[in-house]
């Protein structure tokens, strides 16, 4: 009799269709509680932020609000792959000049480092960094402490980096002569 059960648990989940494992990560950085005084009462609704990236120089930062978390949360996913931002990563999976981002009162420092350093940045910048595919890299949260303002000031900063070819191109001159 058990066995039977066993064989038909084992059907059950077998005959589910499996979802497609998407290439997009997504973490949530920060869920807070709001409400809305209105006439009634106080209305509760969630803000969910959240940091979606491929681990391969795209990622983007997104809000969604809903009243219940699980869709703020869907909600701020479809907001972060609006707003993606393409990051030119290094050999050494760094970035390729020192850049600073700033967003209302939060702005973000960050230098490229050595192989091996690894991510040193705290809160909200480490997991855009994480999610863009950075992994050596110095940086430092300065100004406000709010999450949201922090990765947006870190994925500013991430949007104003340019590779030496690019900088070449819109120069007009060869790669070989921006070194001299």
């Amino acid at each position: 009799m058990a066995e039977q059960q066993q064989q038909r648990s084992s059907r059950k989940k077998s005959s589910r269709p499996r979802e497609k494992e998407s290439e997009w990560q997504e973490r949530v950085v920060q869920i807070r509680r709001v409400t809305k005084v209105v006439k009634g009462g106080k209305k509760l609704s969630f803000r969910a932020i959240v940091v979606v990236g491929n681990e391969r120089g795209q990622v983007g930062v997104g809000v969604g609000k809903a009243s219940d978390v699980i869709s703020a949360v869907k909600k701020g996913v479809v907001d972060g792959k609006k707003h993606l931002v393409e990051v030119p990563l290094t050999k050494s999976n760094s970035i390729p000049h020192p850049s600073q981002g700033a967003a209302t009162g939060a702005a973000v420092m960050m230098r490229p480092a050595s192989p091996g350093t690894g991510v040193i940045a705290g809160g909200s910048v480490r997991t855009v960094l994480e999610l863009a595919g950075v992994r050596n890299i110095l940086a430092k949260q300065l100004g406000s402490g709010n999450p949201l303002n922090n990765a947006r000031a870190a994925v500013n900063a991430l949007a104003g980096l340019r590779t030496f070819s690019e900088v070449a191109q819109e120069r007009g001159i060869p790669v070989e002569n921006l070194y001299s």
